[in-house]
């Protein structure tokens, strides 16, 4: 009986994998709406810290800085213009009560894949 015990415990212990949960969580993103409308981008001379505020009205919407953006794409466009002006910009994310928690996700996650690391939740 030691034996099958010592033998399943090595089988185990071969076939663990033992890599960080954070390393394979999925983030292959599919952004709706990639075509930008005219969006005016903010004079990134002036600009300390960008404020992503998180709406939701039958559909989410977000507002950088006096943008109002309709989709993830466009988002990421600003966000994108931004880090390549400022790559070490701390960005703030601020919702409302009423958004659901994967339209906050989807706002971080765009922000990590445009390589902006300095993220930071509002809280009311």
């Amino acid at each position: 009986m030691i034996d099958v015990i010592f033998l399943l415990l090595v089988f185990f212990v071969c076939t663990a994998n033992f890599k960080p949960p954070e390393k394979i969580l999925p983030m292959n993103m599919t952004l709706p709406g990639s075509v930008v409308a005219d969006i005016t981008l903010p004079d990134l001379d002036s600009l300390d810290v960008v404020s992503i505020r998180i709406f939701f009205d039958k559909e989410p919407y977000w507002q950088i800085e006096g943008n109002r953006c309709t989709t993830l794409g466009e988002v990421r466009y600003i966000l994108q213009s931004i880090q390549n002006a400022k790559s070490d910009i701390p960005v703030i994310i601020e919702s409302t009560d009423n958004v659901p928690m994967e339209n906050v996700i989807d706002v971080y996650d765009v922000c990590r894949l445009v390589e902006l690391s300095h993220i930071q939740f509002a809280a009311d």
